[in-house]
């Protein structure tokens, strides 16, 4: 029996592959394909068929095209040429991936800048990407204008709707724009090697950067999901991810539009309507990312939860004490975890479902495959290297940082971002041999014996303990599971004469919560260095628009009582947590507590 499931894994697992590497092996850099070219191909193939949907309102793939060669003869109107930048500032909506593919056939590259943004960060993204023009609608130019002062250069502000001011109303002007495709001449020169797109990290460790996102790459993420997630015509994939990140604005995208299915876009994402949606629009897949799934999992049973249609969800970041319940409750046929990076070149699917994997890389497949994982030194936040000077690969079950080869095929190349010395900070030299370069993912991963990848941590997150090193990811997991612990945002905390960091959690709880038996919980489930030394209590966790948790504020407050609103407990090691006070937290600061 052991035998005929590992065969049918295998088989599975294969099939997926097959199907992957079969929709993304012509896609070369020197072609000149472009990402809009993929998706015209599909246009004319299903042009009567619904593609997008929006708060009522329905798209044809013909139609979407015909907003798209608006957008494409308005930017010609403003003498755009190939290379040059508008900045693309909105929520969901339904123009919002017509205007980025509308712009890509006139060569003209779009910076999707996060609409959460607001101030230094918002300027910030918009001098990196040296747009001249940016285009709005009624709920972000108030915001683009309170930023405007810190903006380096002029931008030209297009508004989707009423303008005021010097504001230009993008809409009027689109009226008079042809719907028919622009000529392919204006791009003749072009090749797939060619910038498409910005898209900027989540900001969690800093300002955002701009990853450079070519045809190429976005052809890899559109077609690897069409053939990944085997999305069909009659498929209608639910997307309440932001358009911004690549997750919701490519995978999703791709994986309905490159196969003649639809899209059912989303504002923004809701725990309390999602269920109610997917079963009135007969969704059958969707997208998740982070921490949405956990959203889900704590928000009270509703009928529909298990009323819909989805035989997939798919997406990254599903943390494996998730994993089961989301299967089981909400009655979710499969599930497929993939892991990736924006900048960087390495990716990787679990196609057959091993629960808590976010990939696969069987050693019979190993030249496939431009991942491995070398030995790292967190202390040094450094691979190790042996006597030769090259890294060393970590064994199955030993934790090391994942890296990917850059090669001249296109799976293996590396745009990296805007800004070069970022870019090259990414980029690790004589790895195995002198001569070669590996993009530097800043993940920690462990790979068993069969192959399967599991993220441990953020390099940074990581940290060293009584000599121990500490993922936080590991020990938030285990205190999710402590009853009355809704949400767990662990990280370290520099402590005055103590060597390393000591472990802090940060926790969102519900009625039940009780201190006590939470220490109690502790002291069972996690070994001594990494059971947390100070908890706090926050209202809500704090969360990027991608849901990833942010952590830079929670550092910063340490464990201070003066900076932290809210319960705040120190481990006493007689006591268990006692609350921390004012004086308490000076004998820490002043060693005059052991730890």
């Amino acid at each position: 029996m052991r035998f005929k499931a590992r065969l049918q894994r295998e088989w599975r697992f294969l099939r997926g592959l097959t199907r992957t590497l079969g929709r993304v092996k012509s896609i070369a850099s020197d072609s000149p394909n472009l990402i809009c070219d993929d998706l015209q191909a599909a246009v004319d193939r299903w042009r009567e068929r619904p593609a997008l949907s929006f708060e009522g309102r329905t798209l044809t793939y013909g139609e979407m095209d015909a907003i798209a060669n608006r957008f494409a003869h308005w930017g010609k109107g403003q003498n755009l040429r190939r290379g040059q930048v508008v900045a693309l500032f909105m929520p969901n909506r339904l123009e919002y991936f017509c205007i980025w593919y509308g712009l890509s056939k006139i060569g003209v590259v779009t910076a999707l800048i996060n609409n959460q943004l607001a101030g230094a960060p918002l300027a910030h993204c918009l001098n990196i990407s040296g747009a001249a023009h940016v285009i709005v609608d009624a709920e972000t130019s108030p915001v683009f204008e309170a930023a405007k002062a810190l903006v380096e250069k002029p931008l030209q502000q297009w508004v989707l709707g009423p303008a005021h001011g010097d504001q230009r109303d993008l809409l009027q002007a689109l009226k008079s724009c042809s719907q028919l495709p622009p000529d392919r001449i204006v791009r003749e020169d072009m090749k797939a090697r060619d910038t498409a797109l910005f898209i900027f990290t989540s900001g969690t460790t800093g300002l955002p950067k701009a990853a450079r996102i070519t045809h190429v790459r976005a052809q890899l993420y559109m077609r690897g999901f069409a053939g990944a997630t085997d999305a069909r015509a009659s498929d209608r994939i639910y997307v309440a991810l932001p358009l911004y990140h690549a997750t919701g604005g490519l995978c999703a995208l791709g994986a309905a539009l490159l196969n003649g299915g639809s899209v059912v876009l989303r504002k923004r994402f809701s725990a309390g309507h999602f269920w109610e949606e997917v079963v009135a629009e007969g969704c059958t897949m969707f997208v998740y990312i982070g921490e949405l799934c956990r959203y889900l999992v704590n928000h009270p049973s509703v009928e529909d939860e298990t009323r819909h249609k989805i035989r997939l969800a798919f997406g990254n970041g599903l943390r494996p004490d998730i994993w089961p319940v989301m299967k089981q409750r909400f009655r979710i046929p499969d599930i497929l975890e993939f892991y990736g990076s924006t900048e960087g070149n390495v990716s990787l699917f679990n196609f057959d479902g091993r629960e808590g994997a976010v990939g696969r890389a069987p050693k019979w497949l190993r030249s496939r495959f431009n991942i491995r994982l070398v030995q790292f030194d967190v202390e040094a936040e450094a691979p190790v290297r042996g006597t030769d000077g090259f890294c060393i690969e970590a064994r199955p079950g030993e934790i090391g940082e994942c890296v990917g080869r850059i090669g001249g095929d296109a799976r293996a190349e590396y745009a990296g971002y805007v800004d070069k010395a970022a870019s090259e900070k990414k980029v690790l030299r004589d790895v195995f041999e002198k001569g070669d370069a590996f993009f530097a993912t800043g993940d920690l991963m462990r790979q068993d014996a069969d192959g399967y990848l599991y993220f441990v941590d953020r390099i940074g997150d990581t940290f060293r303990w009584k000599g121990e090193n500490v993922s936080t990811n590991e020990v938030a997991e285990r205190v999710q599971a402590i009853p009355g612990v809704r949400e767990a945002n662990v990280y370290g905390v520099a402590v005055s004469g103590a060597e390393g960091r000591a472990g802090m959690a940060a926790l969102v709880v519900g009625p039940e919560f009780d201190i006590k038996a939470f220490g109690e919980a502790v002291g069972r489930e996690l070994p001594p260095f990494a059971q947390p030394l100070f908890v706090r209590i926050l209202p809500a966790m704090e969360t990027t628009g991608t849901f990833k948790l942010r952590k830079m504020d929670l550092i910063a407050d340490g464990y201070d009582p003066a900076k932290i609103k809210g319960p705040l407990y120190f481990h006493d090691p007689k006591k268990g947590y006692v609350k921390l006070t004012k004086l308490g937290y000076e004998k820490i600061a002043g060693g005059l507590v052991k730890l």
